[in-house]
């Protein structure tokens, strides 16, 4: 049977899933039934959208793998926009600081949507990493230590919005993030000023994240430490979210400054 033509708004929304799937596997691609299961698509319509996006650029099919990665073409337009948004800069040192002082791997996480996507990815010299987190990879918000930090201080009615899932959190990350949970972890986070990931994603990974606001006031990113359970016993846990506080202080009061001309 003949698919339906499909409105092109929504042309649009499918093609920006498939996009961020493709992107959620920067080293290894994607293969074609992982897109289609997390799109929710057919496989033809995913296939015929992939090609599309291929020959745009946008996409690159890796014929030897034949799996799916990030085209050239989103390369430059990433290098354009850049500039717009240039935290990955004012990070950096933040980021160096923190893997450095602690020797645990140190990321930056921007708010996307209901998302976290992380950005920046700085390893400490502790050798036992932890692998859950690396650049391109999405959190719904509230799932990890990046989303907590930001959702801890977003405005009630948006937390009420976004725990409305219909149970998805818990059926993809399991019981620990249903919505009393993360309300628990919320509140922890608002009287410690950052949050504490008892490896409720994947056993024995911990990691702590702290917001960064924008010039509004709004938490928009986060820095996070990330690393095995025995580096984040209760003892260091003040110092590793001290070190986090001011390093979130000092890009939060750099966002404020006037931009140059």
């Amino acid at each position: 049977m003949a698919e339906k033509p499909v409105q092109g708004a929504q042309v649009v929304s499918r093609v920006a899933r498939l996009l961020r799937i493709v992107g959620r596997a920067p080293e290894t691609g994607a293969a074609l039934p992982d897109i289609v299961d997390a799109a929710g698509l057919t496989r033809p319509t995913v296939y015929r959208l992939l090609n599309s996006l291929a020959a745009e650029g946008l996409l690159d099919h890796n014929t030897e793998t034949n799996t799916w990665h990030l085209g050239p073409e989103l390369y430059v337009m990433g290098a354009v926009a850049a500039g717009r948004y240039a935290i990955e800069d004012l990070a950096r040192p933040s980021l160096q600081r923190l893997a450095d002082e602690t020797g645990e791997s140190a990321f930056l996480s921007i708010r996307r949507g209901d998302e976290t996507v992380c950005l920046v990815r700085v390893e400490g010299s502790f050798p036992v990493r932890s692998f859950v987190l690396h650049e391109g990879v999405r959190f719904p918000l509230g799932v990890a230590s990046a989303g907590l930090a930001i959702m801890a201080f977003l405005p009630e009615e948006e937390v009420d919005r976004l725990l409305d899932d219909g149970g998805a959190r818990v059926e993809r990350f399991g019981p620990a993030h249903s919505a009393e949970s993360i309300r628990a972890n919320l509140e922890a986070t608002r009287r410690a000023g950052y949050t504490v990931n008892p490896g409720l994603i994947l056993e024995g990974s911990w990691g702590m994240g702290a917001a960064v606001f924008d010039r509004n006031g709004q938490p928009a990113w986060a820095l996070s430490l990330t690393g095995i359970e025995q580096r984040f016993r209760p003892e260091r846990q003040e110092m590793l979210g001290k070190l986090l506080l001011e390093e979130a202080h000092k890009i939060t009061q750099q966002l404020k400054e006037p931009q140059s001309r």
